[in-house]
């Protein structure tokens, strides 16, 4: 009886932190289903085009995944030690870390757009829609290091309602810009796929204005400009330590991710189109796993901070059964929006065959991907244990899933089908793998000083 309570207790605990996340990714996927569908019904080029341009924001949003788990696994940690010095410390240090890295991808993308958008397809008339949508967003992604990062140092500091309210009304607020400049509402130009970047940009200004003025509020998380350039070498070395390997593991995933759409972006737009809308339909799928994985991390993190191990190691399992019982029905939530997501977007006939196929292969894929997500986004870097993350995904993204997929496609000549079920292979070579690193329970760890 009394095990019972204690899962009870647990489950409650762990739910009261994922929910929150769990909403803000609904409300993100949101925003991009919404982007998908709108940009869809001016031309499928218009569509394929942005879904291409935002494979570069796409790889910079998985260096901030990084990045602010990084951030999170020592955050957490101090939070739950009572360490707030600390934890200021440490948002300083992750603000002027994410600040450099979004500015070369804000150079590239407003400097170089064509660049970019030639390493995805040949397709002069896709290159000429990217282009000028990058010009323009390219801007946001400096509001988005600043305003990500600071989100996620509330998130371990167990302000996850507030977070959660800042990004979802900048999620809600995204759409509602899109459309008014896409489709020229109250007298405004139709500005096209322009218009799509421009409420990006506008959102996320907002989005930081906001998380400037909560860290200005009582009992606000402060930004300390001092704190950017501290000289504690112990935490220096310690947030470097477990926050390098993860970030470079968003680096290297998110690259190796992006090559599936540069390898589909040569296969055709019809391609490129029915991939953007599967995606869609995975990200929803994904919405309760992501936030499991977030909320379950900060509360193994929290114990572990405490010092209570045997806890966390008592907690962790009840989560990866929560994690396997969201992603089988988020697979069977695709199975059933098959018959409908072709009806979202002018597509070809061709474009249409390839969704329902892509929409079948994902209904299986989310649950791989679910189960290592809340292992390496979650469970392991509650503890530290970031690097086998970065060595277990180089290894099975650009070692097989990468080249397979390039060899399938450009050598062997397959059917684009054939190529997009390789490929998705990915998460299935790993699990085995991670589940060892689980059971061997090396990321059961207080890492605080």
């Amino acid at each position: 009886m009394r095990k019972k309570e204690g899962n009870s207790r647990l489950y409650a605990e762990v739910a009261s932190l994922s929910l929150p996340l769990a909403l803000q990714n609904i409300f993100q996927t949101a925003v991009s289903s919404a982007d998908v569908i709108m940009v869809g019904n001016v031309s499928q080029d218009a569509l394929s085009a942005v879904s291409l341009a935002g494979q570069i924001q796409f790889v910079l949003n998985l260096i901030f995944v990084g990045l602010t788990l990084g951030t999170s696994v020592l955050a957490a940690q101090y939070w739950g030690k009572g360490d707030g010095d600390a934890v200021e410390r440490i948002l300083g240090l992750s603000l002027k870390t994410g600040m450099l890295i979004a500015g070369v991808f804000t150079g590239f993308a407003c400097l170089f757009p064509g660049l970019l958008m030639r390493a995805f397809t040949g397709d002069e008339i896709l290159i000429g829609y990217g282009v000028r949508y990058l010009r323009m967003v390219g801007v946001s992604y400096l509001f988005m290091a600043l305003s990500s990062v600071y989100q996620s140092v509330m998130k371990a500091a167990g302000k996850v309602r507030k977070s959660t309210l800042i990004a979802s009304s900048a999620l809600i607020l995204n759409v509602l810009l899109n459309a008014l400049f896409l489709f020229g509402w109250l007298g405004i130009p139709r500005m096209g796929v322009v218009g799509v970047a421009l409420g990006t940009l506008l959102a996320r200004l907002v989005e930081l204005v906001w998380c400037i003025a909560e860290s200005l509020s009582e009992g606000g998380i402060r930004i300390c400009p001092g704190y950017m350039n501290f000289r504690d070498r112990e935490l220096v070395k310690d947030f470097w330590k477990y926050a390098l390997p993860i970030t470079l593991n968003g680096l290297s995933w998110g690259s190796a991710f992006a090559m599936y759409s540069v390898i589909m972006g040569h296969l055709g737009s019809d391609v490129v189109a029915a991939n953007s809308l599967a995606s869609v339909a995975r990200n929803f799928a994904m919405v309760g796993c992501g936030g499991l994985a977030g909320g379950g991390g900060i509360y193994l993190g929290t114990l572990m901070g405490k010092g209570e191990l045997d806890e966390a190691k008592k907690a962790a399992p009840l989560i990866v059964r929560m994690t396997l019982l969201l992603a089988v029905l988020g697979g069977l939530l695709i199975l059933a929006a098959s018959p409908f997501m072709r009806l979202t977007a002018d597509l070809s006939p061709a474009a249409e065959k390839y969704l329902l196929v892509m929409l079948w292969i994902n209904s299986y894929y989310v649950v791989g991907k679910a189960l290592n997500c809340v292992a390496n986004n979650g469970i392991f870097c509650a503890g530290g244990d970031t690097g086998f993350g970065l060595i277990c995904d180089t290894i099975d993204m650009w070692f097989f899933a990468v080249p397979l997929g390039f060899i399938c496609a450009f050598v062997l000549h397959l059917p684009p089908m054939a190529v997009y079920f390789v490929i998705c292979l990915d998460e299935f070579v790993k699990l085995p793998f991670v589940y060892r690193r689980y059971k061997s329970y090396k990321w059961l760890r207080n890492i605080t000083r």
